[in-house]
């Protein structure tokens, strides 16, 4: 591992010459694959530990690193941030943000509606279209979406390649049904072990859990529970002066 000389005849601390060294080599993309251990900058850098501690402990604070007990430091990835202003898509907002996307299509099937048939104006037994994605952005798993659907609006979605793109895009093109408005309600929420290895999230975040309710004018066409990581994604709203 190639390190940069710290010049200790330098007023400045070797933790602040060291911090700039590493905020410049990750700026170039140097760790990408994986940040080094403590031990391994010790001896790349001929530092104590408690230098390389200190400036790990500033890149921490900085956003730059994520440090767990047991697990050591990894590069924190980037933030995708979702304005609320209007009706959005994971899959627009990665795209608009520089990100490629993907999703693991984990089901595809018809099903009673069960509790999803309130939101959606339907019985319990009514049949419904059940379509569960994890979301990727890069090679990271970012959030699990399911869906519900009224089966008599989006059966031409069992045929769909669900694996790309916008949902609601593939709703008005295999189903001819576009999605004009809704509502969504945001809430934290402490995930189950099994969810943070799926999202591979860590002991140290939460989950944000979107539920969504979209329209096609005033018919209700999908009711959706969406669980998104919270140490990668935010929404962001933007207001006008008061009048």
């Amino acid at each position: 591992m190639a390190a940069g000389v710290l010049d200790r005849a330098s007023p400045l601390p070797l933790w602040a010459q060291l911090l700039a060294d590493l905020r410049a080599r990750v700026a170039a993309g140097e760790f990408a694959e994986r940040f080094p251990t403590d031990d391994e900058l010790r001896r790349a850098y001929g530092v104590s530990r408690q230098t390389v501690r200190e400036a790990a402990r500033r890149l921490q604070g900085e956003g730059v690193i994520i440090r767990e007990r047991g697990r050591g430091s990894a590069l924190a990835g980037s933030l995708l941030e979702q304005p609320l202003h209007t009706l959005y898509s994971l899959a627009r907002t990665a795209q608009d943000q520089g990100f490629e996307e993907h999703s693991e299509v984990r089901a595809l099937r018809t099903e009673p509606a069960g509790d999803a048939g309130a939101p959606l104006g339907l019985a319990s037994d009514d049949e419904v279209v059940l379509v569960e994605r994890l979301r990727y952005v890069g090679d990271e798993p970012l959030s699990l979406h399911r869906s519900w659907l009224p089966l008599e609006q989006a059966r031409g979605l069992l045929e769909a390649d669900l694996r790309t793109g916008s949902l609601y895009d593939a709703l008005a093109v295999c189903c001819g049904v576009r999605v004009t408005g809704g509502w969504e309600r945001i809430q934290p929420e402490l995930p189950s072990p099994e969810l943070r290895r799926l999202l591979n999230l860590s002991s140290r975040h939460a989950v944000l859990v979107v539920e969504r309710l979209a329209m096609a004018g005033r018919t209700p066409v999908e009711w959706r529970r969406s669980t998104v990581r919270g140490d990668r994604y935010a929404f962001r709203t933007d207001w006008a002066p008061a009048s």
